[in-house]
């Protein structure tokens, strides 16, 4: 991602939701060993983790804060996003009011909906602030509903509305703002939207980058396994699960698997997923129950309690990874990697450092 964007561009690491379920301190330690110098969460208190593990890195917020949270943004360095004019006055005032200014980037809706100064009222909104004695507007951002380089999408829309705003912005501003539009979609296809920085999501954890016209491809980073606690040989019509919404069609080998929709593994995937044992594709049969999952190994699978099993990743020359799980499910690689539950035994293996 480094080698892909210009030097004048910033890499800023969106490691929100406990770094996509891969876990917040171990990743953004590791991607501050690596030169990331950025990087963006959805609250405080997951700012404050950033701040122990990376002393020097620069941390946005992304929600939208209180004024009751401005004594933690002035303690740890923290950014936050300014949403609209009545947050940003309560904010200036609570850091006016320890005789401190705040630095805030100032969130632009252009179309997404969602948090943001409306578009149309984002040049005045920024005047106004900029006069707040007890804060400092540093950054002007906005976020994309959508960009699909090959059908319609409101990315382009939203971006020609973004820069005429940072235009005008610049016409009145004594400083230069640090601007940052692209999340990892846009990231990947539109390259002149990198400006001063560039979001990037799920496609630093390895998913979202394996379509045509992409700037770079990645792999998955996470794998997630679990062992086999028991196997049992079973005759055909052997109901399996609540409500035995499953009957073996001829005999077979099932295992139970030390994992269920209490540690993330989605309902959704109840005879529908897929597991590897021994290096084969097994399939998931009957109903994900809140501890355990049971599988189909095969009539003549040579399966032992205490084998590992693999949810996500790769055995043997075959792998399953979120995105196959999210098309299963009817969901997104998002919601799979996110599901995984923090109390999960992480283990991590750096890869060397690789200098951004």
């Amino acid at each position: 991602m480094r080698q892909a964007l210009g030097p004048r561009t910033s890499l800023m690491l969106v490691a929100k939701a406990n770094a996509y379920g891969h876990g917040l301190i171990p990743v953004s330690r590791q991607a501050a060993r690596s030169g990331v110098r950025w990087f963006a969460v959805a609250y405080v208190r997951e700012a404050i983790q950033v701040r122990a593990a990376c002393e020097d890195a620069q941390i946005l917020v992304l929600g939208a804060v209180m004024p009751s949270d401005v004594r933690a943004l002035l303690d740890h360095r923290l950014i936050p996003v300014v949403v609209d004019e009545a947050q940003g006055r309560a904010l200036a005032l609570a850091a006016a009011s320890r005789g401190e200014v705040l630095q805030a980037h100032l969130k632009v809706d252009t179309g997404m909906g969602r948090f943001g100064v409306p578009w149309q009222e984002a040049v005045s909104v920024y005047e106004k602030l900029s006069r707040e004695p007890g804060l400092e507007i540093a950054g002007l951002c906005t976020h994309f509903a959508s960009v699909e380089p090959r059908k319609p999408s409101l990315g382009p829309e939203q971006m020609e509305r973004f820069r005429g705003i940072d235009d005008q912005i610049c016409r009145k501003s004594s400083t230069k703002l640090f601007r940052h539009v692209s999340s990892s979609r846009a990231f990947l296809y539109q390259p002149d939207w990198d400006l001063d920085g560039v979001r990037v999501g799920v496609a630093a954890y390895g998913y979202g980058t394996q379509g045509s016209g992409i700037r770079i491809s990645t792999d998955p980073v996470l794998q997630w396994r679990t062992g086999v606690m028991q196997v049992k040989k079973v005759p055909a019509n052997f109901g399996v699960g609540y409500y035995t919404t499953y009957t073996t069609p001829a005999p077979t080998t099932l295992a139970t698997l030390a994992v269920g929709y209490v540690d993330g593994y989605h309902r959704a995937l109840s005879s529908k997923g897929f597991v590897l044992i021994c290096g084969r594709r097994c399939a998931v049969v009957g109903r994900v129950s809140m501890n355990w999952i049971t599988v189909d190994c095969g009539a003549d699978a040579d399966v032992a309690a205490g084998d590992e099993a693999v949810l996500i990743g790769q055995q043997g020359g075959e792998s399953i990874w979120a995105d196959e799980l999210a098309r299963l499910a009817r969901t997104i690689p998002y919601e799979i990697l996110t599901s995984i539950h923090a109390n999960c035994e992480r283990h991590y293996i750096s890869a060397p450092s690789l200098p951004l």
